[in-house]
């Protein structure tokens, strides 16, 4: 299996690397591939592409079930008549 080095690591990324893998059990080593798997599984952003484009999608079906205007809300509020 090959072997990866990883230099210049900034700190607060290290403490969190090595206080997850004693959260999850694991040593360093194996949380850092286990992260590595992850991050390699999840794509080069085609899921985030995904998701805006079904929330652009989800907007724009809201659109056409507007309700009332606000300002027609406040007036009726206010009983028709605007201050």
């Amino acid at each position: 299996m090959p072997t990866l080095h990883i230099r210049n690591v900034p700190e607060p990324v290290y403490a969190s690397i090595r206080e997850l893998a004693h959260r999850e059990n694991r040593s360093l080593n194996a949380q850092v591939v286990t992260l590595l798997t992850v991050a390699v599984s999840a794509g080069t952003g085609s899921d985030v592409a995904s998701a805006l484009d079904r929330a652009r999608r989800v907007r724009e079906s809201q659109r056409s079930r507007r309700g009332p205007s606000s300002l027609s809300l406040l007036q009726a509020g206010r009983g028709g008549h605007a201050r």
